[in-house]
C-alpha cells in the first residue's frame, strides 16, 4: 500500500509539474501592465481536473499558505477549512519544502473528524509546484491498513501464545509420564491432562479453520432445515464439563420446536462459543441461561449469564477478531479472542445478525437472531416432515 501510494503520488506530482510548466512555457511575456501581480497566484488549466479524479486528498498552496484547491477528500477528512490547511505538520512539511525545493514524504496523526474516529493516519507527500512558491500536498489514508497489519500482529502473538501453551504442557506431561512408567495412578493423572490439551489444541485450531471458511464470505455448502432445540442440546453438552467444574448451571428454555435453514454445525459452534464465553466470565455457583422466542420472521437465540459484565465502551468493538477486554483473564480462560468473531461471521453467513447488552457488575446478553424456516418462526413437533413445514 505505501508503495503504491509512493508510485501514484510520484505520477501525479510529475503530471502536474509538465502542466505547471506548458503553462509557464505558453503564458504571454509579461508588461508593464502585469508587473506586480501574482501570476502564480491561480492555477494553471488542467491542474483542477488532475486533483478532481484522485482518490487521495490533495491541496495546493499559494506562496503564502493559502489553499487555492483542494480535493473533496481533504475537507471531509477536516485537513482543510477554507482557505487554510489546518494540520500543523503539513504546513510546516509545505514551508521546508518551499524553501528548499525538496520533495518530503511522511506519516502523521490528524484528530478524527468522522463520527466515532480517535484519530486517522496519513501517509503524505509534499512536492513544489513551479516556481512562485506554490506546494502540492497528497494525504493518502492509511487508518484501515494500520488497523489490519496490528489484527495480523494480534493474531501471530495470540495464536502462538495459544499453541505454545498446550504443546509446551504436552511435552512435559510426556516426560513426566515417561519418568513415572512404574506408577499407574500417576500415569492415569497426567495422561488425563495430556487429553485435556490436546482438546485444548483442537479446539483451537477447528476455531481457526471455521473462522478461515466463514470469513471467506463462501456459502453455506449443504444449508437444511436446523432444529434449535437440537443444536442447543448439542452446545451445551460441548460446555458442560467447564460449567461443572465451576458449578454454573446450563439452563435452557423459551419455545421449543422452532426452526431456522442453515448449517447446524455453524449454529452449534457459535452457540458453543457465547456459552464457553459466558461461563468463563461467571463466578462459580451462577447460572447461564439460554432462551428462543419466535420474533416474526426470525427466531431469537438468547444467551445470558451473571457476571462480570462488558464496559460500555468496548461494547463496539467485542466482536473484532482478538479483542480482549481483559486480556490477562482472557489467557487465563484459555480464550483465543476469535469466539465473538466466530459468532459474529457464523450469524452473517446465515443472513442474521447478533447483538449484545451487558452492564458491568451485573452480567451480559448475547442474542443471535436468525431468518425463520419458511420465513415465519411457527413451532412444529420435532417429527415433523420437511415437506410439510414447508407447505
Amino acid at each position: 500500500m505505501a508503495m503504491s501510494f509512493a508510485a501514484l503520488a510520484g505520477f501525479v506530482v510529475g503530471a502536474l509539474a509538465v502542466l505547471f510548466y506548458r503553462n509557464q512555457i505558453e503564458a504571454p511575456p509579461r508588461t508593464a501592465a502585469t508587473d506586480g501581480v501574482e501570476t502564480g497566484a491561480a492555477l494553471p488549466q488542467g491542474v483542477a481536473s488532475v486533483l478532481a479524479v484522485l482518490p487521495s486528498s490533495a491541496v495546493v498552496l499559494d506562496a503564502h499558505d493559502r489553499v487555492l484547491r483542494a480535493s473533496s477528500a481533504a475537507r471531509a477528512f477536516g485537513l482543510v477549512k477554507g482557505d487554510r490547511l489546518m494540520a500543523a505538520e503539513l504546513l510546516a512539511l509545505a514551508r521546508q519544502v518551499r524553501r528548499d525545493g525538496e520533495i518530503r514524504e511522511s506519516e502523521i496523526d490528524v484528530a478524527g473528524h468522522k463520527f466515532g474516529q480517535e484519530t486517522t493516519n496519513f501517509a503524505v507527500r509534499v512536492a513544489p509546484l513551479g516556481s512562485y512558491g506554490q506546494v502540492l500536498v497528497l494525504a493518502e489514508d492509511q487508518t484501515e491498513r494500520r488497523r489490519v497489519e496490528a489484527v495480523r500482529r494480534d493474531f501471530v502473538a495470540n495464536v502462538s501464545h495459544e499453541l505454545k501453551t498446550p504443546v509446551g504442557a504436552m511435552s512435559l506431561l510426556a516426560e513426566t509420564i515417561q519418568d513415572a512408567a512404574d506408577d499407574p495412578e500417576a500415569v492415569s493423572r497426567f495422561s488425563g491432562r495430556m487429553q485435556h490439551e490436546a482438546a485444548r489444541l483442537n479446539y483451537l485450531i477447528q476455531d481457526l479453520i471455521t473462522l478461515s471458511r466463514i470469513q471467506g464470505a463462501e456459502p453455506i455448502p449443504t444449508p437444511g432445515q436446523v432444529s434449535i432445540d437440537e443444536s442447543i442440546n448439542d452446545a451445551i453438552d460441548h460446555c458442560n464439563t467447564r460449567a461443572v467444574a465451576k458449578d454454573i448451571t446450563l439452563v435452557s428454555g423459551g419455545t421449543e420446536g422452532l426452526r431456522i435453514w442453515g448449517d447446524d454445525e455453524l449454529l452449534v459452534t457459535a452457540l458453543r462459543n457465547l456459552i464457553d464465553n459466558a461461563v468463563a466470565y461467571s463466578p462459580e455457583h451462577t447460572r447461564v441461561v439460554v432462551s428462543v422466542r419466535p420474533a416474526g420472521d426470525s427466531v431469537e437465540i438468547s444467551v445470558s449469564d451473571q457476571g462480570i459484565g462488558i464496559p460500555e465502551e468496548a461494547l463496539e468493538r467485542i466482536f473484532e477478531r482478538f479483542f480482549r477486554v481483559d486480556a490477562a483473564r482472557s489467557r487465563a480462560t484459555g480464550g483465543t479472542g476469535l469466539g465473538l468473531a466466530i459468532v459474529k461471521h457464523v450469524a452473517a453467513a446465515h443472513a442474521g445478525e447478533v447483538s449484545v447488552w451487558s452492564k458491568e457488575g451485573s452480567g451480559s446478553t448475547f442474542t443471535l437472531r436468525l431468518p425463520a424456516f419458511g420465513g415465519t418462526a411457527v413451532a412444529v413437533p420435532p417429527s415433523t416432515p420437511l415437506e410439510a413445514v414447508r407447505d
